[in-house]
């Protein structure tokens, strides 16, 4: 025999399941039921694509044995089995590196938490929350030798060898105290069906079955053994003969997820392809949505045989949060992961179902509102990725896609400020680069604000990147605020007296120019500022200097710095004490400070602020 150690991670994590989630605990069963059914995918996907596995013998099947008296549950299948080797690796380690924000992810809320534990694929620990020693047999595939692992959960684990007469594996639970509630074959019946009732293979449940015997008169015990669950591909049946308690008990079969799902659509191709898609909207963005190891949530079938569920090229990514499943007539039994990247069946499927989603998804905007705001609360943000990523989807993305405004509360879609536009107004102008509290103080809105034009708010830090490729919607222009052709839009409300002021303010222009440097492009007289003295703008195919900053930050610092134009506001108070300064020292510290405040407002850290502080303070001087 051999003694083990858990890995650090699997100790804390087995802590914090035996410890903290007991509000939940039924769902070891369902964790356990799951695991047994992807052994079985496996096996039965090796047997018919593997010569080395083809003639072995497969009877798929789970069986959940109770015994009352000892208080122990047996979970048994015939799937494909582990060796020595990967009972340590599967039961000893966390290999996953996104499963370690498991321990980083919990609410607190133990219900919620609880629900975590399938979404991170540390599904067999639940077990310890109903156990206090768990043996585990099981006998690879394939091969003649059988291991146990055997753990009470605490300090490790033992390994030794072990006999098992097929391949597979075999769960002992010996239950706690909280655990013994499970020792009811009443009680193991309805978690089955609760959350199992659609695995694929058949769930046996073996059982002392009382009845009552008239002649003796009394109740007598006798070994009974029932199959307890549909075990039906409900996706591939009609539409018509599902319910939508069917849908929801597959989704959280298939996905570990306890709650409902938000909406789900299902689809039945047929001509020159044959498929069935069933997806399934989660009223909750997954934990790992923004991990670059995140999960994929749809799994690949072929003529009803699991073959993957862990290959991107299934949808696109801005759409990972989608589950659900894919059952293809066409593609072959032994396709790889390899072969799907190059597959033609496969990106039929896909280009379809990604059009299907993002059109029931429209509908539900239009005719659901309210139901389409509880997703787009949770899915927003990746939307907006598929305006980069996805050129062909487009249009359909910027309908779904909805904007914070300066005009209305909440959430507002482009059909709507467009349908809000002002006579005359010649664009929709949106205002991005920063958080939401710095951008609706910008100095860049104060001409829409004195105007009573829409400007959408966007503060997602990708926002600049993506939209600034997306230069229309429907027929009219999208407009960033903070470009420099913007002000052509107002060019003919401010030509009355403009040419007058330029020329009054020429000097003064050249000498902020002057002061300045190669920090700006130009300074110039600005159409867009009310109350504001100054503001900084990029031209139009530029990155501001938000988006310089970001750059920078992300580690991408070989690009040429673009310099920003300083605009000044001709009727401020400062621009006209400016104009007729004697003091050259006091004339540069404004004009610095002029540049310095407007950069501020953008959110762009000052290069020196010691620098600032002391020019601040020189005119504080001289005003007091």
């Amino acid at each position: 025999m051999s003694k083990r150690e858990f890995q650090t991670e699997v100790s804390q994590l087995l802590q914090l399941i035996i410890h903290s989630l007991y509000s939940h605990p039924e769902i070891f069963l369902r964790e356990l039921i799951s695991n047994s059914s992807d052994a079985l995918d496996k096996l039965r996907h090796l047997t018919l694509v593997d010569d080395a596995y083809r003639n072995l013998p497969f009877d798929p099947r789970i069986d959940l044995d109770l015994d009352e008296e000892k208080q122990t549950l047996t979970i048994a299948d015939t799937g494909i089995g582990m060796n020595e080797e990967e009972l340590v690796s599967n039961l000893g380690t966390i290999a996953r590196s996104g499963t370690k924000n498991f321990l980083a992810q919990l609410s607190g809320d133990a219900k919620k938490d609880s629900n975590l534990i399938g979404q991170f694929g540390v599904g067999f620990y639940s077990a310890f929350m109903v156990a206090d020693k768990i043996e585990v047999v099981s006998r690879k595939a394939g091969e003649e030798l059988a291991w146990r692992w055997t753990s009470d959960g605490q300090t490790g684990f033992d390994i030794e060898p072990a006999e098992r007469l097929t391949a597979g594996t075999t769960i002992l639970l010996h239950f706690n105290e909280e655990g013994k509630q499970y020792a009811n074959s009443w009680r193991l019946r309805e978690i089955v069906k609760k959350y199992s009732n659609h695995i694929a293979f058949p769930i046996f449940l073996t059982y002392d079955k009382s009845e009552w015997n008239a002649d003796e008169k009394k109740s007598i015990k006798t070994r009974t053994t029932e199959q307890v669950n549909a075990a039906s591909a409900l996706w591939r049946r009609p539409k018509s003969e599902l319910t939508d308690a069917d849908y929801k008990e597959l989704y959280n079969s298939i996905t570990g997820d306890s709650q409902y799902p938000l909406f789900w659509f299902h689809t039945r191709a047929e001509g020159s392809l044959e498929y069935t898609t069933l997806f399934y909207i989660p009223s909750k963005a997954p934990l790992d949505l923004y991990q670059t190891d995140y999960r994929v949530g749809v799994k690949l079938y072929v003529k009803r045989v699991f073959i993957m569920d862990d290959a991107k090229e299934f949808l696109p990514q801005y759409l990972r949060f989608v589950r659900g499943i894919i059952d293809s007539e066409d593609l072959p039994l032994n396709v790889s992961r390899e072969i799907l990247q190059q597959n033609r069946v496969l990106t039929s499927i896909r280009t379809a179902s990604v059009k299907k989603i993002l059109s029931e998804l429209k509908g539900i905007a239009e005719k659901q509102p309210d139901e389409y705001l509880k997703f787009i609360t949770e899915y927003n943000r990746p939307l907006k990725e598929g305006l980069y990523s996805d050129f062909a989807n487009r249009e359909t993305l910027l309908t779904l896609i909805r904007f914070k405004s300066t005009s209305v509360e909440g959430l507002t879609s482009l059909a709507d400020a467009k349908s809000r536009m002002k006579e005359g107004q010649k664009s929709i102008y949106y205002i991005a680069g920063g958080a939401e509290s710095l951008l609706r103080t910008s100095p860049l809105l104060e001409i829409y604000k004195k105007k009573g034009i829409e400007v959408l708010i966007l503060d997602d830090d990708f926002d600049e990147i993506v939209f600034a490729g997306v230069d229309k919607y429907d027929d009219v222009d999208l407009k960033a605020v903070n470009k420099a052709s913007t002000s052509e839009d107002f060019k003919d409300d401010a030509e009355s007296g403009k040419e007058d002021k330029t020329e009054a303010l020429q000097p003064l222009l050249e000498k902020i120019k002057a002061t300045l440097g190669d920090r700006v492009k130009d300074v110039r007289v600005s159409a867009r500022l009310a109350d504001s003295p100054s503001c900084i703008v990029s031209d139009e195919a530029e990155p501001s200097m938000q988006m310089q900053q970001m750059l920078r930050a992300m580690g991408q610092k070989d690009f040429p710095e673009p310099l920003p134009t300083l605009e000044i506001n001709p009727d401020h108070e400062i621009v006209k004490k400016l104009i007729n300064h004697s003091d050259d020292v006091v004339a540069q510290d404004a004009a610095w400070l002029l540049f310095d405040q407007a950069l501020l407002m953008e959110g762009v850290p000052l290069p020196d602020p010691a620098v600032f502080v002391q020019r601040l303070n020189r005119v504080l001087a001289l005003s007091i």
